[in-house]
C-alpha cells in the first residue's frame, strides 16, 4: 500500500485518513494552523468533534510544526481544505520543500474570483498535474465510520488515478475511475445548489406539516438535467451528471448536510443573509452560496437556460421569495 499524508484536519479530511489508515496505508494527518482547535482532540481524545468515531490506533496524527515531517517521503499528498482554503493550504504544502509526486484533492467548489477549478489550483501550486479529483455521494461521518461508500476518482493520467484508486479501495469504499476531471468537479459545483433548492422544499413543508415529495421529485430530476446541460456547455461528459459525481453527489447532499440546512432555514422564512451568517459563526462553511453565484456566472457566459439553479441564485441574492423555487416545475 502507499506512504500518504492527508494535509488538513477537517471533518472530511479526517475521515478519509480514517478510511485510508483502515485500509492499510502508511497514514498520517496533518493539522495545519487552521485546524489548532481540533488538535488537542485529536491527539488527546483521537476523535474529531465533529465526526461521530475514534481514530484508528495505526493513523499517526501530527501539528502545525511538523509539517516536514509529515510529507516526508510519501507518495500521495491528500489536500483536505474545503475550496476556499485549497490554494492556501497546497502552497504551504509546497513550501515543506518536500517532493510532491501525486496530488488527490477533496474539495468541491470553484476558487472565489478566479473561478479555478481545484484540481487547476493544486497543479499551479503543486508545480506538475499529477492531480487526481475525488466526487461522488460521499459523507464524512459516514467514511469515518466505515459504512458503505462509492466515490469517484477523476484524472487525466491513467498511472496516477490508478495508484490513488489501489489506495482508496476497501471492501466498504468502492471507487470507479474517470477521465473526466472538469465534469466531476464542476458538477461537484451544481450539486451544492440543487441541495439549496431540495432544502427550500424541506423548509415548505416543516411550515406547513406537508412532504411536498412530488414536487421535489421533479424538481430534482430537472436540476440533474440542468446539470447535465451545464456540463455539456462546459466539454464535459453527459454521463457524468448521471454518475456518481452528479446524480449521486446530487442526491446525498440533498438528503443532508449544510447545503441542505441552508435551503430548509430559508424554506421556513429565515433570511439568506442573516442565515448564512448564522452558520458561519458555528462554523459550518456553506459552500453552495459561492456555488450559486458560479453557476450563475457560468450560465450568463454561455447563454444557458438553467431555471432551477437561477432561481435558487435569484432567492438568495435578489430577495426573490423562498416559495418561488416552484415557479421552476411550471412548463
Amino acid at each position: 500500500m502507499a506512504n500518504i499524508t492527508v494535509f488538513g484536519s477537517g471533518a472530511m479530511g479526517t475521515a478519509v485518513a480514517m478510511h485510508l489508515a483502515r485500509a492499510g496505508n502508511d497514514t498520517t494527518l496533518w493539522a495545519s494552523p487552521w485546524d489548532v482547535q481540533v488538535l488537542p482532540s485529536l491527539l488527546g481524545e483521537r476523535r474529531h468533534p465533529g465526526l461521530p468515531a475514534h481514530l484508528p490506533d495505526q493513523l499517526r496524527v501530527l501539528g502545525p510544526d511538523d509539517l516536514a515531517a509529515a510529507a516526508d517521503g510519501i507518495e500521495i499528498a491528500v489536500m483536505g481544505a474545503h475550496s476556499g482554503g485549497a490554494r492556501t493550504l497546497s502552497r504551504t504544502v509546497r513550501e515543506s520543500d518536500a517532493g510532491i509526486p501525486l496530488v488527490v484533492g477533496l474539495a468541491k467548489g470553484l476558487e472565489r474570483g478566479t473561478g479555478r477549478r481545484m484540481s487547476e489550483i493544486y497543479a499551479e501550486e503543486i508545480g506538475h498535474d499529477r492531480v487526481v479529483a475525488m466526487g461522488g455521494p460521499a459523507l464524512a461521518a459516514e467514511i469515518a465510520q466505515d459504512l458503505p461508500t462509492a466515490a469517484v476518482l477523476a484524472s487525466a493520467h491513467v498511472e496516477s488515478v490508478e495508484f490513488a484508486a489501489d489506495a482508496f479501495r476497501s471492501g466498504t469504499f468502492h471507487v470507479s475511475l474517470s477521465t473526466d476531471v472538469a465534469g466531476v468537479e464542476y458538477a461537484t459545483v451544481a450539486k451544492n445548489v440543487t441541495a439549496i433548492g431540495m432544502g427550500l422544499l424541506d423548509g415548505f413543508g416543516k411550515v406547513s406539516d406537508l412532504a411536498y415529495r412530488n414536487a421535489k421529485a421533479a424538481l430534482f430530476t430537472q436540476a440533474v438535467d440542468e446539470m447535465r446541460g451545464l456540463l455539456l456547455a462546459l466539454g464535459a461528459q453527459a454521463e457524468t451528471a448521471a454518475g456518481l459525481a452528479g446524480l449521486g453527489d446530487a442526491l446525498v447532499t440533498s438528503l443532508g448536510g449544510r447545503n441542505r440546512l441552508y435551503g430548509e432555514l430559508i424554506g421556513e422564512g429565515a433570511d439568506p443573509e442573516h442565515t448564512l451568517r448564522d452558520l458561519v459563526a458555528q462554523g459550518l462553511t456553506v459552500e453552495g452560496v459561492e456555488s450559486a453565484r458560479e453557476v450563475r456566472r457560468l450560465t450568463d457566459q454561455f447563454g444557458l437556460d438553467l431555471p432551477l439553479h437561477s432561481q435558487v441564485h435569484r432567492i438568495l441574492f435578489e430577495g426573490v421569495p423562498a416559495r418561488s423555487i416552484l415557479d421552476c416545475l411550471k412548463g
